[in-house]
């Protein structure tokens, strides 16, 4: 499971010229899962996310968590995380989850990110998606639990 975390003032996706759905400040989470994830990935992610500390306290530093700001996040699934262009000129997506493996592990961690009292906005999976992010900081971090780092 990958996830690129962009700490946002504000971010918002449109999906097929529906009304756009968004968030103030929070994170903007970019989403990929490969065949092997499981629900342990899912699990590990949704703590890390919740007590990641990366908002700044009143001394400017990186000590406060999303609970601690008010914030919410974005989900957007991106199948992409999982593209290898190592060879050749168009990636490979071969290590992407296909969708009846990734759907239930992305629907179960927007759920563990709510059961977390976090609010959630999220995309559609699958969609032809616009993101609107406003990176603040700008702070973004790659986020990886892979099936062979071990249980939780």
């Amino acid at each position: 499971m990958r996830v690129v975390l962009q700490r946002v003032s504000g971010a918002s996706v449109s999906v097929k010229g529906a009304p756009p759905k968004g968030i103030g400040a929070g994170y903007c989470l970019l989403v990929g899962f490969t065949h092997a994830d499981t629900n342990d990935q899912v699990l590990w992610m949704a703590d890390k996310v919740a007590g990641l500390r990366v908002f700044s306290d009143t001394e400017g530093k990186m000590n406060l968590a999303l609970a601690d700001v008010g914030g919410a996040v974005l989900v957007v699934s991106q199948f992409t995380l999982y593209g290898d262009a190592a060879k050749g000129r168009r990636p490979s997506f071969i290590d992407a989850a296909r969708p009846e493996v990734a759907i239930p592990l992305y629907e179960k961690f927007c759920a563990e990110l709510r059961q977390r009292s976090i609010p959630v906005e999220t995309g559609e999976f699958g969609a032809d998606m616009q993101v609107e992010i406003h990176n603040d900081g700008p702070v973004t971090i790659l986020l990886e639990r892979s099936p062979e780092s071990g249980r939780r």
